[in-house]
């Protein structure tokens, strides 16, 4: 870490938007002020007038990493860290997934050390819960991860919390904030074998949202904002999907809740008219204000995903919520899965989207057409999740904290393509979209990783602190 000036930039943060110079030393933001130029620094970025925002913090990301994979180049701790702060993405907070589980407390020390060595954004990892280790959750230093993460339903793995009794448990005696994946899983089993009935294994993607149904995700979410409530827990629901869900939520300010919700990119781009389109399709509400396209083929298993995709007034109500303070952050939901992953009947392909290379990019398509403010991106990406699990010093652009940035050009776009992906999924459902702002720099702790469409290695990532008894 050495010395950092950034000129000329439009800070958006705190609900505003001014100009200013940014000196950084040792990592951390030392300085904010006009005039800066003078200063003597070992590295200049003359942002001229481009707008400089908090690195995102990704809430919820899976990307499933294999500690036991010696080989750098192929594990996704590195891969996805690249790909993250390509979309803008400083710091992650990474979910369990099916065989990479973190269950105890000496998993989740292997998983951050394994991080430290090789990922180059910032990290910190959920203890999973499970039917069975209610004693690990009540051990657990409260400072030691970001949260204990809860498959409500939606898995049919060791990960999935279906008993009642142990369920009631770990909202009760939790220490630290409790991350619910929200479906009910008798539903669920229930409309595939009405569709099994039917089609067989081969049910066409199209009813995927008809069988992981706004219904399952509200009886699911319902269950736990209840266990929130009667055990005074600190509860953040994930991947809230549609209308039902959202009107669960409280508009109250974020400092007065103790029960907060998110939601995924993929729920503000697609519908579920979208698994089945031959025609084109933009990337939000306003289909005639973009004749960019995502996709001119049927998308069925490549935006399969759960909770799944649902209609174009589900999505209008979740742009809504935000807007509200009903729903409070936004996450990739990232996933690498990979188009093999992709292939096979509807039980055989994998849920889930690579989505978080292009973080900033799509949530800014948004805000060019006049939905998202800036402030507003802002609040939900970083300002937000920062307040709900407690980071310390990152979050905000403020003299003290890590420097935790990125510059974003608005007048400069970018085309995605899957013959330039960083991550190992090696695709995007963005492939061929011309996307009309662009991420240009990211700086993670005072390093510049990112700039002009390239990676830069050699500096690594932190694991996240926070403020907890």
């Amino acid at each position: 870490m050495g010395t950092l000036l950034i000129l000329n930039a439009k800070i958006v943060n705190e609900n505003t938007i001014t100009e200013s110079d940014i000196y950084i030393r040792g990592g951390r933001i030392e300085k904010i002020a006009k005039d800066l130029s003078a200063m003597k620094v070992q590295q200049v970025l003359d942002v001229k007038g481009k707008f400089l925002l908090p690195g995102m913090i990704d809430a919820n990301v899976h990307f499933q990493q294999d500690i036991s994979n010696k080989d750098v180049n192929k594990n996704s701790c590195c891969n996805e860290s690249h790909a993250a702060v390509a979309g803008g993405v400083t710091t992650y907070f990474d979910t369990p997934s099916k065989g990479s589980s973190v269950n105890s407390a000496e998993r989740l020390e292997q998983k951050m050390l394994f991080a430290t060595e090789h990922s180059l954004a910032n990290y910190s990892y959920y203890l999973g819960a499970s039917n069975s280790n209610l004693e690990e959750i009540k051990s657990l230093d409260p400072k030691s991860s970001c949260g204990v993460h809860i498959f409500m339903g939606g898995t049919r793995d060791n990960r999935l919390v279906d008993e009642p009794e142990p369920l009631n448990e770990i909202f009760k005696h939790s220490p630290i904030l409790l991350n619910t994946h929200c479906e009910d899983t008798p539903t669920i089993v229930e409309n595939e074998e009405s569709y099994r009935q039917v089609y067989g294994d081969d049910i066409p993607f199209q009813f995927h949202p008809s069988i992981r149904t706004a219904a399952a995700c509200y009886a699911s979410t319902k269950l736990a904002i209840e266990l929130a409530t009667n055990n005074h827990s600190k509860l953040h629901v994930s991947h809230v999907s549609s209308t039902k869900e959202a009107e669960l939520f409280s508009d109250l300010p974020l400092i007065e809740k103790q029960i907060t919700a998110e939601v995924g990119y993929e729920y503000l781009v697609f519908t579920d008219e979208d698994y089945v389109s031959d025609t084109s399709v933009s990337i939000t509400n306003n289909h005639h204000a973009n004749d960019n396209v995502l996709s001119e083929v049927e998308k069925g298993a490549l935006i399969k995903t759960n909770p799944a995709i649902k209609s174009d007034i589900d999505r209008a109500s979740l742009f809504q919520s935000l807007m509200d303070g009903c729903l409070d952050t936004i996450a990739s939901v990232h996933k690498p899965v990979t188009l093999d992953d992709k292939q096979g009947n509807y039980f055989e392909v994998l849920s889930g989207n690579p989505l978080i290379e292009f973080s900033l990019p799509s949530l800014l398509e948004h805000y060019q057409d006049g939905i998202f403010s800036l402030e507003l991106i802002v609040n939900k990406t970083s300002h937000a999740v920062a307040d709900i699990f407690q980071v310390k010093d990152r979050g905000y652009i403020r003299e003290g904290y890590w420097a935790d940035l990125v510059v974003i050009d608005t007048a400069e776009g970018i085309t995605a393509s899957n013959d330039s992906i960083l991550s190992k999924a090696a695709w995007t459902p963005f492939n061929g979209y011309e996307f009309r702002s662009s991420v240009y720099a990211t700086v993670v702790n005072g390093d510049l990783v990112y700039i002009n469409k390239q990676v830069r290695t050699g500096s690594k990532g932190r694991r996240v602190e926070f403020f907890r008894d």
